[in-house]
């Protein structure tokens, strides 16, 4: 029988003690924890992503500071938002929801994000945290993947990881913590030739190529444990439309352990960025 990791309820219990930290926290400094949510236009996606993680910090007690502006706004003006909030001592974390308007650089903004207040763990700071090894934000799914690798794989040391994907979001990151943890980590990406036979070496398969059904159940190797990233909506013959992975679950029951899609990685990623906001608080204000 395949083995699911329940992502879903390990990100409840992951949330439930964070709602006990901001709590002490509110008790120790007479303020709940904050987190500065930006959304510039109205992005449907990031409508719902935003909607999400502002209910999660509700339900945890985190004090939500939603800031949503016209599409229109200039490149200047969020700029000099993300200033006041870098100034603002009752601001723990920032995060600004991408993507943004076209006319807006993305990079020029995250980089403005203060290191101490980036809870997504984008700015270069925190990224050359990340690759040394010295303690930062680190990046949200990232870390909920640690989270759920380390719930079926009791000793990374000396595993082989396969990382399918190289975004800085994702796959970057995740080599980097994997590497921490001294496995052997092969990254891989869409253009890698040989594919297949590079995933069939590997005891931890990541997932992150945005590819659906990429990874096919003879790409994974008896035993493996597989972590899938990818969140693909696709349409059905009859107009209706469902969220995939990048990895063939029902072709997988050899495997040790997966993650499905939906419910496995997602709820992860919330958990996480409410984790790095109150780990924020603390830094700031220790």
């Amino acid at each position: 029988m395949l083995r699911t990791i329940p992502g879903k309820q390990i990100a409840e219990g992951l949330s439930e003690e964070v709602a006990r930290e901001a709590a002490r926290f509110l008790a120790e400094t007479g303020r709940a924890p904050a987190l500065a949510v930006v959304l510039v236009g109205a992005n449907p996606a990031s409508e719902i992503y935003v909607r999400r993680k502002i209910a999660q910090c509700r339900k945890t007690g985190i004090a939500s500071i939603e800031y949503r502006l016209d599409g229109a706004t200039s490149q200047a003006d969020l700029l000099a938002l993300i200033a006041r909030l870098n100034a603002d001592p009752s601001v723990d974390g920032i995060l600004v929801q991408l993507p943004l308007p076209g006319h807006i650089a993305a990079t020029r903004v995250l980089d403005a994000i203060t290191p101490g207040k980036d809870v997504d763990g984008f700015h270069p700071v925190n990224v050359g945290r990340l690759s040394t090894g010295t303690d930062g934000l680190v990046p949200c799914t990232p870390l909920g993947c640690m989270m759920l690798i380390d719930t079926v794989i009791d000793d990374l040391r000396g595993k082989h990881a396969v990382v399918i994907g190289k975004s800085n979001i994702v796959g970057k990151p995740i080599a980097m913590l994997l590497l921490e943890r001294e496995c052997t980590v092969t990254v891989t990406h869409i253009a890698t030739q040989g594919l297949p036979d590079i995933a069939r070496k590997a005891d931890l398969i990541v997932a992150a190529a945005g590819s659906p059904g990429l990874v096919r159940g003879d790409w994974v190797k008896p035993g493996a444990v597989v972590i899938d990233v990818g969140i693909n909506r696709i349409e059905n013959a009859d107009g209706t439309s469902k969220i995939v992975g990048d990895c063939a679950i029902g072709e997988m029951e050899h495997a040790a352990a997966v993650t499905p899609v939906p419910g496995g990685v997602g709820p992860m990623t919330i958990a996480c960025l409410l984790a790095n906001t109150i780990k924020a608080a603390r830094s700031l204000h220790s």
